[in-house]
C-alpha cells in the first residue's frame, strides 16, 4: 500500500486531464490524509477548469477575428501615460492562433512576481513580438497622447510576421494601414491585449529600476515615476532630474499649488519625524472640529501635528500660521479623536514648520507648541 505522502505527491505530480482517473482510484481509501489530498487535487482540477473558461471567454475578440479569415492577430496596449517622469511604452504581442497562457490579465490586476513569470512566458510562445520606447523629451514636444501612439506605431513596425488584424487597449491608432478595433478596458477583456499590457509593464518597470539607480532620490523603483506624495516631495527638495516630463511636471507642481505645497510639507514633516523617533499613527484625520495633519505616538506621549509650509517670509514664519482659531480647531479634532479611539494617557500639540527660501529647504520641529485647555 502506498504511503500517504507518496499518495500527495503522485496527485500534485498527476497530469490534469488525468487527474479525475487517479481521484477515483483512490477514493475508497477511507484514511484521512488521504481524502485530504483527494480534496486538494479536486480543488486544483476545479481551479484549472474556471482558468480554462476564463481564458476561453478572453479570446471571443481574437475568435471573432478569426472567423472573419483574419489568421494573425496582435495584441497592444501601453504602460506610462500618466507618470511624472520616464518614457511611455508600448507592446504588441502576436500569438499563435487560439494560444491559451494561464493567469493573464490586466498587468494592474497582477503581483508584479506573477507578472515576471508571465513575461517569460508570453515572450517564449509569441509568434512575435515588439517594444515601443518614447522619450520624457518627445512627450513634452508633441503631447502624450500622440507620444503613446507613437510608441504603438513603433512596437507594430517590429513584429513579423506582419499582423493581419490589430486590437488594441481602448484606442484607434492613426497611421497604421492594418485593419483595428479599439476595446475599452480590452487588458481585461482580450488575452492578447493583456499579454502586451504585461509585456509593457513589466519593460518599463525594468526600464524605472534602472533609472532609480541614476536619480535614487526619487523613489522610481517603487513609484515608476507616477506623481507619488513622496516623489512629488523630492522634487520640491531636490529640483528636477534628466527623465522629468517638465510639460507634466508644470501642471502637477506650481507656485500656487497650496495643495501640492501641503503635501510636500507633510512628507518632509513625516519623514523627519520617524527620523527623530517618532511613530506615525495616523494622517489627516478629519472631525466636524477640523483636520489634523499627523497623529504619532513617542514615548508616554501620543502627539497631535500641525504641519504649515510657507515659501519664504514675506508673511511670517510658518508656525505663526497655527494662532488660537487654529489651536482651537485642533483641540476639538483632537478630542474627538481621543474619544472615537478610547485613548488614555498623555497627548502634546506640536507644530513641525517648512519654509523655502533662497533655493532652500528648513524644518524646524516645536514640541509642546500649545496646550490642551
Amino acid at each position: 500500500m502506498q504511503s500517504i505522502k507518496e499518495i500527495k505527491e503522485f496527485l500534485q505530480l498527476c497530469p490534469l486531464e488525468e487527474l479525475a482517473q487517479a481521484i477515483e482510484t483512490l477514493k475508497e481509501d477511507e484514511r484521512k490524509g488521504v481524502q485530504s489530498a483527494i480534496t486538494s487535487a479536486l480543488k486544483r482540477k476545479d481551479a484549472s477548469e474556471k482558468e480554462q473558461l476564463r481564458l476561453e471567454g478572453l479570446l471571443e475578440y481574437e475568435k471573432a477575428c478569426y472567423e472573419q479569415g483574419y489568421d494573425l492577430v496582435a495584441g497592444i496596449d501601453e504602460v506610462g501615460r500618466g507618470p511624472l517622469a520616464g518614457p511611455v511604452v508600448a507592446a504588441a504581442v502576436l500569438l499563435p492562433k487560439n494560444c491559451r497562457i494561464g493567469g493573464v490579465d490586466d498587468s494592474k490586476k497582477l503581483s508584479a512576481k506573477k507578472r515576471e513569470a508571465l513575461y517569460d512566458e508570453i515572450l517564449g510562445k509569441a509568434v512575435s513580438f515588439g517594444v515601443g520606447v518614447v522619450s520624457w523629451e518627445r512627450i513634452d514636444e508633441i503631447n502624450i497622447l500622440q507620444a503613446t501612439y507613437e510608441a504603438m506605431r513603433e512596437a507594430i513596425a517590429q513584429l513579423n510576421p506582419v499582423p493581419r488584424f490589430l486590437l488594441a487597449d481602448a484606442v484607434t491608432i492613426p497611421g497604421i494601414s492594418i485593419p483595428q478595433k479599439g476595446i475599452i478596458k480590452g487588458d481585461a477583456k482580450s488575452l492578447s491585449i493583456g499579454a502586451a499590457s504585461i509585456v509593457a509593464k513589466v519593460y518599463r518597470d525594468r526600464l524605472m529600476e534602472g533609472y532609480d539607480e541614476l536619480y535614487p532620490a526619487y523613489g522610481f523603483a517603487s513609484n515608476k515615476g507616477y506623481g507619488s506624495a513622496e516623489h512629488i516631495a523630492a522634487i520640491r527638495v531636490h529640483g528636477l532630474c534628466p527623465i522629468h516630463r517638465k510639460s507634466f511636471v508644470k501642471n502637477f507642481i506650481t507656485p500656487e499649488n497650496n495643495q501640492t505645497k501641503g503635501a510636500f510639507g507633510e512628507e518632509l514633516a513625516v519623514k523627519e519625524m520617524r527620523r527623530r523617533g517618532y511613530e506615525i499613527l495616523d494622517r489627516n484625520y478629519r472631525s466636524q472640529g477640523g483636520e489634523i495633519d499627523i497623529i504619532a505616538k513617542k514615548d508616554t506621549y501620543i502627539i497631535f501635528a500641525e504641519v504649515k509650509y510657507r515659501a519664504g517670509r514675506k508673511k511670517g514664519e510658518p508656525g505663526e500660521a497655527v494662532d488660537k482659531r487654529k489651536q482651537g480647531h485642533i483641540i476639538r479634532t483632537a478630542q474627538a479623536y481621543i474619544v472615537e479611539k478610547n485613548l488614555d494617557g498623555d497627548f502634546r500639540f506640536d507644530v513641525a514648520e517648512v519654509l523655502e527660501e533662497d533655493g532652500k529647504t528648513y524644518f524646524r520641529y516645536t514640541e509642546n507648541a500649545f496646550w490642551l485647555a
